[in-house]
């Protein structure tokens, strides 16, 4: 081993007894159980139901409550037990209402916390579970985990910590405390399949919520994706951003979560479109929330900004021939005196014949005011600090995709060929496929972010765009994105997006099976774990498939693809005893969840367990502590054999 390396390893284990102890701690921590992974796709700015699922830790925490309590609880304690845990603050209100008894129902209470904190604390080292306990009381809560009550002396200790607590009016802030324990403790890592954003209304409290997780890694969406594309400057991508707010009613989320001004936009839209704009009322699920002025005027900013989109995208695709597009330019195929276009030949009648802004000898030529506009909105997405914070959270989090615990995981799709042969897409001078073509992407996307200030359409800037709706990218998976067609053509067939073949080669265990070789995982018990697609249970799609290789967990968070899917997202966790696929059925609200006492339901899609316990010597984690364990015993070779002296 490298001398330079085991002096430096010298530093921070200064003699054999140092090293030894190292080893011994580390050779414990590799027979442990490994620590539960929770798997959430496509959550769509659906804070609330998100929120929830993460709570309650995709219904774990209850099960360790029945575990426990079983035999000695009724269900409506266990039930009020879990959501005291998952909603502390806010449930204590409402038992404070209820219970005659308090000091007695704090001691009752606490006695039952620490016991579900010591069974979701079991598998992990107690170093570990002090780490993540809140300052001020993490004395105390060690005390109790670790007091067996072996001895006379040790109960009564135990006891007097629970009636201190209780007496110095400490409880209230105790139960707090201990509950944001078990709930730390449930999710040992988190990871989430890709698009964060769009459709729901609370995409920012979403990933506010991420950057408090402990332990997590995110596979960009192409929703996601084309929000890093706007924060980078992307004229393309910030109209579309635009366009989709307001199409889903989510306009709010650019003005008061990210500071997005809409003023000038909107004021532009009621000065050029003077119709109703009625193809382009926002998709409304709460119908008391406007009244129909505000639908209308929504309507004419949804149909502005969709025109400047096609404007620009028209130009990106001229500037880059090699994203092979040309079948997306619509403003040069319409026939604006008699109000029809023409698409893949054939020639269709628009449902709306109003374009005041295009300019028909150059229709993708931006106006004088949208030149302006589009500067003002490009800033304001730019300057923006808080989208900014939050996108270099993406950055730091993300990738295009993500091998873990054996595991492939990725948002969309590996564009495949009918033959079952991984893509080749020349792309910025290269001709790449699967691997190293996913690894060059993420590169391209990162070096858009660091390089958003040299030149706002460069190559990097519009490969963002290129990664939200290409049909040669992987985060989106189709051969186009109607979106004109969808707007102005009312018959259906010109809305048919074609799936890459990936999606239904993957029915087969062999071609998943190649994938997974490709990026070099060949474990028998591995797993391609992706989103993107709702899966459309009503219409008998399973989101397992190629006999349980492939997990597709996009069961529909977003509500607008509820009617579709007939569920409200997937959950999938992994511990040391396997898999556990759950379908979620919708969440209401908090309030009705804290004040009728009801958690999310569960229906379990697949129970893949092991008959050999998963330790944390199986994992990524345990090969890296194996790696440590080798190089330390080098050092104790070195130390007998005088190679590096001792500091006794």
């Amino acid at each position: 081993m490298d001398y330079k390396y085991l002096e430096m390893l010298s530093k921070q284990y200064k003699n054999i007894g140092e090293v030894s102890e190292e080893i011994i701690n580390l050779q414990a921590i590799l027979n442990l159980p490994k620590g539960t992974e929770l798997f959430l796709s496509d959550i769509h700015g659906e804070y609330g139901s998100f929120s929830h699922i993460i709570k309650n830790g995709s219904g774990i925490i209850k099960d360790k409550i029945d575990k426990i309590y079983a035999n000695t609880l009724p269900e409506k304690d266990r039930k009020t037990l879990a959501i005291l845990i998952y909603y502390p603050e806010e449930k204590l209100e409402y038992v404070k209402k209820e219970v005659e008894n308090i000091d007695e129902w704090y001691h009752i209470t606490l006695y039952r916390l620490i016991n579900v904190a010591r069974e979701v604390s079991s598998k992990y080292t107690r170093s570990k579970v002090r780490k993540a306990m809140p300052k001020g009381f993490d004395y105390i809560i060690d005390e109790l985990l670790h007091s067996g009550g072996d001895s006379e002396d040790k109960e009564r200790y135990y006891k007097q910590i629970i009636k201190s607590i209780i007496d110095l009016d400490r409880a209230d802030e105790f139960i707090v405390v201990i509950s944001d324990l078990i709930k730390r403790m449930a999710i040992d890592h988190l990871h989430i399949i890709g698009d964060i954003f769009d459709r729901g209304a609370y995409a920012k409290e979403v990933v506010d919520e991420l950057m408090k997780f402990h332990s997590l890694d995110i596979q960009w969406g192409n929703h996601d994706i084309l929000w890093m594309g706007a924060a980078c400057g992307n004229a393309a991508c910030i109209a579309n951003v635009i366009r989709i707010c307001a199409r889903y009613d989510n306009l709010e989320t650019l003005e008061n979560g990210y500071g997005i001004n809409m003023r000038p936009l909107s004021t532009f839209a009621m000065q050029q479109y003077h119709d109703d704009c009625d193809k382009f009322f926002p998709k409304v699920y709460d119908y008391n929330k406007y009244i129909d002025t505000d639908k209308k005027i929504i309507a004419k900013i949804q149909k502005a900004i969709s025109v400047i989109q096609f404007k620009v995208e028209g130009q990106l695709i001229k500037r880059r021939p090699e994203y092979e597009m040309e079948d997306r330019l619509f403003l040069d195929k319409i026939d604006y005196e008699n109000g029809r276009v023409r698409i893949a030949g054939k020639i269709y009648e628009l449902n709306d014949k109003n374009f005041p802004t295009i300019n028909r000898n150059n229709p993708y030529e931006l106006s004088k005011e949208e030149k302006e506009l589009m500067e003002r909105l490009r800033q304001s997405f730019m300057n923006s600090q808080i989208l900014k914070e939050h996108i270099n959270f993406l950055y730091s989090k993300g990738s295009m995709y993500k091998v873990f615990n054996s595991n492939l995981l990725f948002h969309g799709c590996v564009p495949m060929d009918e033959n079952g042969e991984f893509l080749k897409v020349k792309i910025m001078g290269e001709e790449l496929s699967g691997k190293e073509y996913f690894d060059f992407l993420d590169k391209m996307a990162r070096k858009a972010f660091y390089k958003r200030e040299e030149n706002l359409e460069n190559d990097f800037s519009d490969i963002m765009w290129f990664l939200w709706c290409s049909y040669q990218s992987p985060l989106f998976g189709k051969d186009k994105a109607a979106t004109f067609e969808r707007y102005f053509v009312d018959e259906k067939e010109t809305h048919k997006e074609n799936k890459n073949y990936y999606y239904s080669l993957v029915e087969s265990p062999e071609i998943c099976d190649k994938i997974l070789k490709e990026f070099g995982i060949e474990d028998d018990d591995s797993h391609i774990i992706n989103g993107h697609m709702p899966v459309k249970e009503k219409k008998g799609e399973s989101p397992i498939r190629a006999d349980g290789k492939l997990l597709v967990i996009d069961g529909g968070f977003a509500k607008s693809y509820r009617p579709q899917t007939g569920r409200a997202g997937y959950a999938l966790s992994y511990n040391s005893h396997g898999l556990l696929l759950s379908a979620n059925e919708p969440f209401d609200s908090k309030d009705e969840a804290i004040r009728n006492e009801i958690d999310t339901k569960y229906d379990i899609m697949v129970n893949e367990k092991k008959t050999e316990r998963k330790l944390v010597a199986d994992t990524d984690i345990g090969k890296r502590l194996k790696n440590e364990i080798a190089d330390l015993k080098e050092l104790i070779k070195a130390y007998k054999e005088g190679i590096i002296k001792e500091e006794i």
